[in-house]
């Protein structure tokens, strides 16, 4: 019922409602779907490549949904409205909405990476259950991996591209190669401490020889405050090397 002559904006109060209604359950739907799919996968290689991959992507995007509804619920209570106040409207929810959202996308970006970090890393060196015996199975060092390694693999380990875990069933001789990316993860940048500092680009300053080994630059950057880095690093001698010089003297 109108009041002297104003109209009224139930109609619009209730649309705003429920769209901040089904905003919020989606969301909501996409953070519990997310830790139901977890809690599903058994695997801890899977769950590692999982999280890995869309943990962050998902968090955000509940986020940024949940912010939208937030946006609508705060303008379900209209009583009065012209060309002013639906300026002042616009504005402030808007304003409002972009600092939340970027809040949480900062909080995801610089913070949140240090606790994914340290469940990777748990879920990386769990041990694996062998399928042959139910027990579990050992890690081999750098130096034993090798010998389950193709030459590529031992390539893209020399070069740090990628990073090869091998896991071994002592009794059964079982073999299980899981494969990572040698540089996916930031780390803690020296200069601002957020978890920002990645490899951008390696250089081979001297190849390794059967003998001895060769060395890699590898060039950082901080994505939050620029800050750069360089560091060498040792690269293992090569196994064609030795296959070579084998063949050279048989």
């Amino acid at each position: 019922m109108e009041e002297s002559g104003l109209p009224t904006y139930d109609s619009w109060n209730n649309l705003a409602a429920n769209i901040a209604m089904v905003c919020w359950a989606v969301g909501l739907l996409i953070v519990l779907g997310y830790f139901l799919k977890l809690l599903t996968t058994s695997d801890s290689k899977t769950k590692f490549d999982f999280i890995n991959k869309y943990e962050i992507k998902l968090l955000w995007i509940a986020g940024l949904i949940i912010v939208i509804g937030a946006c609508f619920f705060a303008n379900a209570n209209i009583i009065e409205l012209n060309p002013l106040w639906i300026f002042v409207r616009v504005f402030t929810t808007v304003s409002m909405g972009m600092i939340v959202a970027l809040i949480i996308q900062n909080l995801l970006k610089f913070y949140y990476p240090f606790f994914i970090e340290k469940r990777l890393k748990v879920l990386r060196y769990k041990p694996r259950i062998s399928p042959k015996t139910g027990k579990p199975m050992k890690l081999l060092s750098e130096e034993e991996e090798d010998a389950y390694l193709d030459e590529g693999m031992q390539a893209e380990e020399n070069l740090f591209s990628m990073d090869y875990d091998v896991w071994k069933d002592d009794e059964t001789g079982y073999i299980k190669i899981e494969k990572y990316s040698g540089h996916l993860h930031a780390i803690q940048c020296p200069e601002c401490n957020y978890q920002t500092f990645k490899v951008v680009r390696e250089e081979i300053l001297r190849e390794p020889t059967a003998t001895e080994e060769g060395e890699i630059a590898k060039h950082y950057l901080c994505s939050y405050c620029g800050h750069k880095a360089r560091k060498v690093v040792g690269l293992k001698a090569s196994n064609k090397f030795h296959e070579e010089s084998h063949a050279a003297t048989a």
